[in-house]
């Protein structure tokens, strides 16, 4: 399997498409935006006009595009790449959508004769710049053996979710962990400053201690600790907050829908819901969450 098709080239995208290309496949790449897939040709891609167009002769296609509504114009609308392709190749999909929406278009694929997994990832753009994502799939377990090459040359940890729709399932309940987590790392931040506790000395202290966490190791939400943090760069790139809310929206509703009591996720979405009111903040990283708590000073 060496001809890749890669539809969406956002923050994740690009890097992951990019380490494609770094392992020799060869990668068809569409995006919304032009200068992105010329950006992406220029390492060696073949820029395409349309989704169809990046398709055409690929043997596994891989989106990464923003939400469910554009996974199912992708695969399911009018001109889908599901009723438009003759061939059969192995779907990937890496967007975060809800589980449901991932089972209904695994169901369509299958009656077409397609294998499909779905397969977020988890990690941030620094990891899949690195190649060391985490692959949470769902699909057969053959779907996922076929694919199994390419995760890795774009991933560190592959893991087996369970059947179409569990990989979304384990995507959303990680964000929405990694939502309260970030949260309560900026909230203990700013407390520790203002009993005047240096935020890169209180942070050292909790990495080595019950309070450690992954953004503590590798995203840490205040200025200047970290030199290639998003909150180092002015809050810019990284996990979007407007991705973060629509996460934390899809666990929220997947929550009703099964009876689950998540308290600590309700409010999580208040919080980020409160602080992406100011302008722009939507398209900052989701760690200018810090910044919510030293109003008060």
């Amino acid at each position: 399997m060496r001809k890749i098709a890669f539809i969406g080239l956002g923050n994740m995208g690009f890097p992951m498409a990019a380490n494609l290309l770094r392992a020799g496949y060869d990668v068809s790449a569409y995006d919304i935006s032009t200068a992105t897939v010329e950006r992406l040709a220029a390492s060696g891609a073949r820029g395409a006009a349309s989704p169809r167009d990046a398709a055409d002769g690929a043997e596994a296609i891989i989106t990464m595009v923003p939400n469910g509504k554009v996974v199912c114009d992708l695969y399911l609308g009018a001109d889908g790449l599901i009723a438009a392709l003759p061939g059969r190749p192995l779907l990937i999909d890496c967007s975060t959508i809800a589980p449901e929406t991932a089972r209904s278009v695994a169901a369509a694929a299958a009656s077409a004769g397609f294998a499909m997994i779905d397969a977020p990832v988890s990690g941030g753009v620094q990891r899949a710049a690195e190649g060391t994502l985490s692959f949470m799939v769902g699909g057969s377990a053959e779907a996922l053996a076929a694919a199994r090459e390419l995760l890795e040359r774009m991933g560190g940890f592959i893991v087996h979710a369970g059947g179409n729709g569990s990989g979304q399932a384990a995507k959303i309940c990680n964000n929405m962990l990694a939502a309260v987590t970030m949260a309560g790392t900026a909230e203990v931040l700013e407390l520790g400053l203002r009993n005047g506790l240096d935020p890169a000395v209180l942070s050292a202290i909790m990495q080595k201690s019950s309070g450690g966490n992954f953004f503590l190791d590798r995203w840490n939400p205040w200025p200047n600790v970290m030199p290639e943090a998003p909150a180092s760069k002015g809050y810019a790139a990284g996990f979007q907050l407007s991705l973060m809310l629509k996460d934390l929206g899809l666990a929220l509703d997947n929550a009703r829908a099964h009876g689950a009591a998540v308290p600590l996720g309700a409010l999580a979405q208040s919080l980020y819901a409160i602080r992406s009111k100011e302008e722009g903040a939507g398209a900052s990283d989701f760690s200018c969450i810090q910044t919510l708590y030293s109003r008060g000073a």
